[in-house]
């Protein structure tokens, strides 16, 4: 049995027509941030939008399981550049089917760092300061369109919301037909971005010294500049990640757990002095 097809459907024809995919991504716009929680994020909602469509895709139970559990993964953005990135996971998984799994999973972890960044500037900080600006000048004036401007804007936004769906969707295709037996390369070199992404906010976002200082008569040698510092500035932030990565490996962990913990460690390593406060 193909991955991908269901019967009756040749190999290269498309499974989800236009109505499925608009369908998918107003289930993602409904449900975008709505079930959101602290260990997956936006996932669930991402499986929400997705289930059906995919139900289309697999006709085999287990393939349709595991492509499940895969998009319950992680996944975090802005939710309307979310849309380019699920299309585009769509179109690749309806080509190649389980295949693709890994692929989907690359993808949407490179790329869900870089679009954030660009629709947080864009979307939540860029128009809502120049609509609120205009909208707030003509409430000032007595103007009633104001009333409606937001409502105007919304609707018109919901119909870009659907462009960009298919805009990553049609992306997913050219890709996957354009590349062909290159797509393992470029699902490396997405892995490479993601590990980079990560590498880099490790350093930069996660913060943990210590503030122990060994004392020999009046000679003082803190651990922390003198010591870590001079063989790796990251060290400690790179082991405590390496720390949570397993925990959250572990079925006796949860995300919830892990953050009680990290909390309680902070507060005693403080306290003793073994951790200096940022």
């Amino acid at each position: 049995m193909m991955n991908n097809a269901v019967e009756g459907k040749q190999p290269n024809e498309p499974i989800l027509t236009k109505k499925d995919r608009h369908k998918a991504a107003l289930r993602y716009m409904f449900m975008g941030v709505n079930n959101f929680n602290y260990e997956t994020q936006q996932g669930p909602a991402v499986v929400f939008s997705l289930n059906k469509a995919l139900r289309k895709i697999y006709s085999d139970d287990q393939e349709y399981i595991e492509s499940l559990n895969n998009h319950f993964k992680y996944f975090n953005t802005t939710t309307a550049m979310a849309n380019i990135i699920l299309g585009a996971s769509l179109a690749i998984e309806e080509r190649d089917g389980g295949k693709s799994i890994e692929s989907v999973q690359s993808l949407k972890t490179s790329l869900m760092g870089p679009f954030a960044g660009v629709g947080d500037t864009l979307i939540w900080i860029l128009i809502p300061t120049i609509l609120g600006s205009i909208s707030g000048y003509m409430a000032l004036e007595g103007n009633p369109v104001r009333a409606v401007m937001w409502l105007v804007f919304n609707l018109i936004f919901a119909f870009v919301k659907l462009k960009l769906w298919d805009l990553g969707y049609s992306s997913g295709v050219k890709l996957v037909t354009t590349l062909g037996e290159k797509l393992t390369i470029f699902t490396e070199a997405a892995s490479v971005m993601g590990l980079t992404v990560v590498g880099a906010l490790i350093s930069t976002a996660v913060k943990v010294q210590t503030g122990l200082t060994f004392k020999t008569g009046a000679v003082k040698l803190p651990l922390q500049s003198d010591v870590l510092d001079k063989i790796m500035p990251a060290l400690l932030p790179v082991l405590l990640t390496i720390v949570v990565y397993k925990l959250i490996g572990s079925k006796r962990w949860t995300t919830t757990r892990i953050i009680v913990l990290l909390i309680v460690i902070s507060m005693v390593g403080a306290f003793f002095g073994i951790l200096k406060p940022m």
